[in-house]
């Protein structure tokens, strides 16, 4: 049998209901309309931009790096509590350029642009992450087309690694940015194309809870941004050196000690101050801005045994949240926290597991875990649940509905 999920502690609890803002998860329900449903609480996503902000030095910028979770009125939220907001495609872009955030603020990364996002970035003056020669090239043309010089940073695919990433994004063959071997003769013809060179990206990987690592790697990248600033055609104005701060979601992970992070980035600062002192250092994180302060919500729809287990089939399901079915990179598949909302201590508990109405094996939220007996017309609740969720699901998958989104 799986160990049991607690609620985050974020949550509050009342009357054994979870509680989203000053809402009862029942009476969310029926102000939302339906389920299934996901619900951010905006307390939560302010309160873990200022511990953020308390732990780091109070230099380094924080940016919300979108594709985490694209839900506009989120992304609205977050752009009264950070310094930038980073897209990777149109109409992420859109969305950002919607906030009224200047656009000075907004980065656009992505190996793929194509030709009409280029020229959007471009008027837009948008800063644009270049991921290759050839986007350089193409981004040029935008710029003589558009009679605009576009504001460009070079993303640096690195000679090194960010140690227990849950996803790698540098170091060895990648689709994302340049080789760092590449990336001085770039920067020469970036000088001669008359681009409008603001810095330097390098995103190393995502989802670590070792600090360590991620300090580490953090280190080595303001050490390889200063070695190849020699080769910019003008200042160095910004390093991005990306984020890869990882959320807990399951039994024996502990969350991130931000205070070791902001000690040896404190050492950074120093440094830079030294060396580049134009120099501004950013962290671009998604995940760790929004994931525990979001949660999916769907209905039990049956109770049904077969060979003595105990399935809760309910209306949500993988279609809706591919990360919490386990089928969005994980390895072995582990459960989510999941529990019965509205009974989230009960009085007779069991092991269960819970299933989506998808007619795959696949479709499944909870492989025996216990919970508190539930009864049809229950609230199943998956938590950890604010970052890549619905944007991130094969949402029509099987023609069901899709589920709904509220910012609480």
């Amino acid at each position: 049998m799986t160990a049991p999920h607690h609620a985050p502690s974020p949550f509050a609890l009342r009357d054994d209901c979870l509680r989203i803002g000053d809402l009862s998860l029942p009476r969310l329900a029926q102000r939302v309309g339906r389920t299934p449903f996901y619900a951010y609480d905006r307390a939560l996503v302010s309160a873990r931009v200022g511990r953020l902000r308390a732990a780091l030095p109070a230099e380094v910028e924080l940016h919300y790096a979108m594709k985490a979770n694209p839900m506009p009125a989120l992304v609205q939220l977050l752009a009264g509590l950070v310094d930038g907001i980073d897209v990777a495609s149109g109409g992420e872009l859109k969305t950002a350029l919607d906030t009224g955030l200047a656009p000075a603020a907004i980065s656009f990364a992505g190996p793929g642009k194509t030709d009409g996002e280029l020229a959007c970035a471009v008027a837009s003056g948008v800063l644009i992450n270049l991921e290759s020669e050839g986007e350089m090239e193409r981004v040029a043309l935008a710029g003589e087309r558009l009679g605009l010089a576009p504001r460009v940073a070079v993303r640096i695919n690195p000679d090194f690694e960010l140690k227990h990433a849950g996803m790698k994004m540098g170091g060895g063959a990648r689709q994302f940015g340049v080789d760092a071997a590449r990336v001085p003769a770039m920067l020469g013809r970036l000088g001669e194309l008359g681009l409008d060179f603001v810095g330097l990206h390098i995103f190393c990987g995502s989802q670590n809870l070792a600090a360590a690592a991620i300090a580490d790697a953090q280190a080595l990248s303001v050490d390889l941004a200063l070695r190849l600033a020699s080769y910019a055609p003008g200042p160095l104005r910004l390093i991005n050196i990306g984020g890869g701060f990882g959320v807990p979601y399951f039994p024996g992970e502990k969350p991130l000690d931000l205070e070791l992070i902001g000690e040896r980035l404190t050492g950074q600062l120093a440094l830079l101050r030294r060396e580049s002192p134009h120099s501004g250092l950013a962290l671009e994180l998604g995940r760790y801005l929004v994931a525990e302060a979001g949660i999916y919500v769907c209905r039990v729809l049956e109770r049904k045994i077969s060979r003595g287990q105990v399935f809760l089939i309910t209306d949500g399901g993988l279609h809706h949240h591919l990360a919490a079915s386990g089928n969005f990179g994980q390895v072995l598949r582990k459960n989510y926290p999941v529990a019965i909302g509205n009974r989230m201590l009960g009085g007779a508990r069991e092991t269960v597991s819970v299933v989506g109405p998808l007619c795959t094996p696949l479709d499944l939220l909870a492989d025996q875990m216990e919970m508190a007996r539930a009864e049809v017309g229950d609230l199943v609740v998956v938590f950890q649940s604010g970052a890549y969720g619905l944007s991130a699901s094969p949402a029509a998958f099987l023609g069901h509905p899709a589920a709904l989104e509220v910012l609480v």
